[in-house]
């Protein structure tokens, strides 16, 4: 199926990364119900498949799926010249794939960790650079990039590396945000807590305070306040009362005493595993 515009469609395109399941699914589906026309693209084939035919018939959009791994080197490279090819001009990107593990940084599966740091930084960084010219030249765009509650924290133990790639996406879509002002294109980060997905589970985070203790905001409800808040072309979007609070609280000064709440909310893991992963 082709959703190139030369082919005579005038809906916009949006392309979610991990667009199949969880928040992914959640931001598609609400793009869809705004008139976007959808590219998905993931590493679960099969799931791509099935959440594409739910979101073709619930909102008549037209779907097309790639299958690809994003934490790969070129997986970036390849999923834009594979957009090339296609002729497919995308109109939102949401940098929605994101990977994490939680446990000791010294105890850390080495592979998995370079993953990571691919997947959460170095995908949405690439991809927001191969498609970012195209956007400004038509004068009109938007990014949303999923950043985290805990961007706002200095660090995070036995979530180290996690935390650190999530202050590199709030950083980097700040930043951004100022050089593109005035070009018709945006870029938002979404900053949601804890979320009661498949992520927390496998990343191995729900066992800490943070995940007990915290209230959960609904995934779907996050993804309309996400979507919202980009078309708006906001900056930061931090769903939740609390939350915003809690991000307050985060970058007051001294940031020492953050820490340290932050430091305590992250303990109660009973067994912390350093080699989960989430796609």
């Amino acid at each position: 199926m082709s959703i190139d515009k030369d082919n005579g469609r005038d809906r916009p395109i949006a392309l979610i990364t991990g667009g199949a399941k969880g928040l992914g699914y959640e931001l598609s589906k609400v793009l869809a119900e705004q008139g976007h026309d959808l590219v998905l693209v993931g590493r679960n084939e099969n799931a791509l498949r099935q959440a594409s035919e739910k979101l073709s018939q619930s909102a008549d959009c037209k779907v097309v799926v790639y299958s690809l791994d994003l934490s790969q080197e070129q997986g970036p490279l390849e999923l834009f010249n594979w957009l090339q090819e296609k002729k497919i001009e995308v109109d939102v990107l949401v940098n929605n794939a994101g990977s994490g593990s939680y446990g000791r940084f010294a105890d850390s599966d080495l592979d998995i960790l370079l993953k990571m740091q691919r997947l959460n930084m170095q995908t949405p960084s690439m991809l927001t650079r191969l498609l970012l010219p195209g956007m400004m030249q038509r004068g009109r765009g938007r990014i949303l990039n999923l950043a985290s509650l805990v961007a706002y924290y200095t660090s995070g133990p036995s979530w180290s590396a996690y935390v650190a790639t999530k202050h590199y996406v709030l950083a980097l879509t700040r930043g951004l945000a100022k050089e593109l002002a005035g070009s018709g294109v945006s870029t938002t980060a979404l900053c949601p807590g804890p979320i009661d997905t498949e992520f927390s589970g496998l990343s191995g985070v729900n066992g800490t305070r943070l995940y007990r203790w915290m209230p959960k905001v609904d995934s779907e409800k996050i993804a309309r306040v996400g979507i919202r808040g980009m078309m708006k072309g906001r900056t930061v979007i931090i769903p939740g009362f609390l939350n915003n609070v809690l991000a307050f609280l985060g970058e007051l000064p001294p940031r020492v005493i953050a820490q340290a709440v932050f430091s305590f909310l992250l303990r109660g893991s009973p067994n912390p595993s350093p080699s989960q992963e989430v796609l």
